[in-house]
C-alpha cells in the first residue's frame, strides 16, 4: 500500500513516515500543499494522511480541491485542531477520518488499516460513464448497450480512466498503472494505445470521450 503523508513538522513527519515504513507501507512525504499536489498528480496513492496547518495553505482547501478533481481514496486528517467544529468541517469537506494531535502511532495505524479495509469493501464492480459500462467481474465493456472487444492492455487502460472519471491523469501515473515500470515504456507507446482506444470507444452522441491535456496527460470527460 502506498501512503502520502502531508505534514510540515520535521520531527513529526519523520516519526510518522518511519512508523509506517516499519509496518511495510510504501510512504512519500510532502511538507507543503504545492509538493502534495505534485505528488498526487504524478503518482497513484492508496491513502493520504493530511495535516491542516501547512506553510503555503490550508489542508482543508487542499482536500476540497482533490475531491473536486475525482480523488476518492481515503484521507485521514491529522491535526492539532481538535474541536468538534473542526472535526465536523473536516469530515464535511471530504475527510474519511480525523485524528487530533497528540496521538498514538498504534491508533494512527489502526485507523489507517480500517479505512483501507472499508475502501476495498466498497469498490465498485460495475463502472458507468456517459453510456460506457465496464463490468470488472465479467471483464466486459459495453458502449450504449453494444459489446466492445478490447485487448487486455486496452481494457486495463480504460479501467484506469473509468476509475478516475473527470480527473486529469498524468502520463506517468497512467504508465505506472498499465506497465510495471513507466521507465521501460517508449514515450510514444501510451499515445498509440490512446489512439486505439479512441478509435474503438465511439459514443453515440458524437462527443469526444478522452481529452488530451497538452504537456500533462489525458482526461476522461
Amino acid at each position: 500500500m502506498k501512503i502520502l503523508v502531508v505534514e510540515d513538522q520535521e520531527r513529526l513527519g519523520q516519526f510518522v513516515v518511519q512508523a509506517l515504513r516499519e509496518r511495510s507501507y510504501t510512504v512519500s512525504w510532502a511538507q507543503n500543499c504545492t509538493r502534495a499536489r505534485d505528488e498526487l498528480a504524478q503518482s497513484p496513492y492508496d491513502a493520504v494522511i493530511l495535516d491542516l496547518g501547512l506553510p503555503d495553505g490550508d489542508g482543508l482547501d487542499l482536500l476540497a480541491q482533490w475531491r473536486q478533481t475525482g480523488f476518492n481514496e481515503p484521507v485521514l486528517i491529522l491535526s492539532a485542531r481538535d474541536t468538534v467544529d473542526d472535526r465536523v468541517k473536516g469530515l464535511n469537506v471530504g475527510a474519511d477520518d480525523y485524528l487530533p494531535k497528540p496521538f498514538s502511532v498504534e491508533e494512527l495505524v489502526a485507523r489507517l488499516r480500517s479505512l483501507m479495509r472499508r475502501q476495498s469493501s466498497v469498490k465498485q464492480t460495475v463502472l458507468e460513464h456517459r453510456g460506457l459500462k465496464m463490468d470488472l467481474l465479467r471483464h466486459t465493456v459495453q458502449v450504449d448497450g453494444q459489446a466492445l472487444e478490447l485487448t487486455s492492455r486496452e481494457y486495463a487502460l480504460l479501467e484506469v480512466f473509468m476509475q478516475n472519471a473527470g480527473r486529469i491523469l498524468t502520463r506517468t501515473l497512467i504508465s505506472e498503472k498499465i506497465w510495471a515500470s513507466h521507465y521501460d515504456v517508449d514515450t510514444n507507446l501510451l499515445d498509440v494505445y490512446m489512439s486505439r482506444l479512441r478509435q474503438k470507444v465511439v459514443m453515440a452522441d458524437g462527443r469526444p470521450l478522452f481529452k488530451t491535456v497538452r504537456g500533462v496527460g489525458y482526461q476522461l470527460v
